[in-house]
């Protein structure tokens, strides 16, 4: 019976995997925004707005099956799971992947290498989603990657040799951590169901749960924070997790119930022991406005107009965070014009990459990173370093400079798979009278003129004549005003 059991809960998982099904109930964009007061805070954040491109790596037990990322242990409308699988049923078999994950050929240097061809310059890493599964040798708790299969690899605490291969690349190091665990029996106690995303008791009438939890968070992430090296950024995940009065109408959008009590985990306790740790710390408490979320991270969109704070767009290069088999993956066409929108608006993108059960990044996001890679190796500069400006956006072409340096750039996305016209123009944002305006492309200065407030670029034949096809087209010029 158990056999035949196994036998349809694969079946299940099976069909699962080819409906691809990907998170719905992203975290939207905050409507808030409040400038850090530290000045080294404030520094640090400086530093990262230069970055403009990293790379989130979503990793644990979900890449086993290869299906959405903790979400089917939560019992909400939108998860759909096989109803002849009970929930008791499902929930052990989701924890027991714990026995299966041995990523053998887990190389972090090679995801650091491919990262950095692909012109991203920081990373947030999954140290524990909402499944409660850590990636890291935590003490508080056994139910870790160093617990299981992989415990005596010699990278079996994950998260430490990511890092490390990640700073010797130049790369911002952020760890990802989920707030809300639900493994943890001071989160979701055994004594009651587990009917949603929140914890499952009153901490009202139970305070001492709440306190173990609080404390156990907190010394998960003083971990983190004292034993892994430098960290940039402490981007925090699970935004219901968070003190009841700061629920506002934004929240209450997400469709969720929230609870009557506060599930407030005390960040300001949090933030005083890890910026002591790592001065200067970023931390993305994200969607609780406030002095812990230091840049906003809309997911898996971009704002509708340009912002005048730090922020972020998190997309997934595939369909999912996670790695799922026969995911469907953006071209790396798609991918370098959305960047270029989101920077050209003041934001970064920070791009999602799964790698598989074994370690492993999939073909189809090595691909599109060396793709991404050759663009930005020629174009970076329009990218990197820049900031906003007045006029950003006519038609499809973005506008981005770099302050320092005197510059603004003209990025011209192009339809897929066309011939590139021969001349490219736009309005406002001249040239100065008599400056240089360079393709990045290829280096070459181009001819361009102006009439009233229109620029006109005229294209080398070496662009016009090639074959090759463009996802965009960067010029640099010394602008008028």
């Amino acid at each position: 019976m158990k056999f035949l059991y196994a036998i349809f809960l694969w079946s299940f998982i099976i069909g699962f995997n080819n409906c691809i099904v990907a998170q719905e109930n992203v975290h939207p964009q905050s409507s808030k925004y409040e400038w850090p007061e530290e000045a080294a805070v404030r520094a640090k954040l400086e530093k990262w707005q230069d970055q403009k491109f990293g790379i989130i790596i979503h990793w644990g037990l979900y890449a086993v099956p290869g299906i959405m990322e903790s979400w089917n242990l939560c019992s909400e409308e939108w998860i759909d799971r096989d109803s002849n699988v009970t929930y008791e049923d499902y929930k052990q078999w989701y924890w027991g992947q714990k026995d299966k994950f041995n990523p053998v050929n887990f190389n972090p240097d090679d995801w650091a290498k491919y990262a950095k061809e692909a012109g991203m310059r920081y990373l947030v890493f999954t140290t524990k989603h909402h499944d409660g599964f850590n990636m890291f040798d935590t003490k508080q708790t056994d139910f870790k990657i160093s617990n299981g299969p992989f415990k005596n690899n010699a990278k079996a605490d994950v998260a430490k040799y990511v890092f490390e291969a990640f700073r010797k690349k130049d790369f911002m190091i952020g760890a990802y951590f989920s707030k809300p665990d639900w493994h943890s029996e001071y989160y979701w106690w055994p004594k009651y169901a587990t009917s949603d995303r929140n914890n499952n008791y009153d901490i009202r009438k139970f305070p001492w749960r709440w306190n173990k939890f609080k404390e156990f968070t907190y010394n998960q992430i003083s971990e983190l924070m004292h034993d892994y090296g430098s960290i940039d950024i402490l981007w925090l995940d699970g935004g219901w997790v968070r003190p009841r009065e700061t629920v506002n109408a934004e929240v209450l959008s997400w469709g969720a119930r929230i609870p009557e009590w506060s599930q407030d985990i005390d960040m300001p306790k949090i933030a005083s022991m890890a910026r002591t740790a790592q001065p200067g710390l970023l931390m993305v408490d994200r969607t609780v406005h406030g002095p812990y979320e230091n840049y906003q991270t809309p997911e898996q969109r971009i704002p509708e107009q340009q912002l005048d704070h730090p922020w972020e767009s998190c997309m997934t290069l595939a369909n999912n965070w996670g790695y799922v088999p026969n995911d469907r993956y953006k071209t790396s066409a798609k991918v370098i014009q959305v960047l270029i929108e989101v920077v050209a608006k003041g934001g970064s993108l920070l791009l999602g990459v799964g790698p598989k059960p074994d370690g492993t990044l999939p073909d189809e996001a090595v691909q599109r990173m060396k793709e991404i890679g050759q663009w930005m190796n020629k174009n970076g500069k329009a990218i990197y370093n820049t900031r906003t400006t007045k006029n950003f956006h006519e038609g499809n072409v973005w506008f981005t400079q770099n302050v320092k340096e005197g510059v603004r750039y003209a990025l011209v996305c192009l339809p897929d798979q066309q011939q590139v016209a021969k001349e490219i123009s736009w309005h406002n944002n001249l040239p100065k009278k008599g400056s240089k305006v360079k393709l990045l492309a290829t280096g070459e200065t181009v001819k361009w003129k102006a009439e009233e407030s229109k620029v006109t670029v005229y294209l080398p034949s070496s662009i016009i004549n090639s074959k090759e096809t463009y996802p965009a087209l960067a010029f640099s010029f010394t602008p008028a005003d």
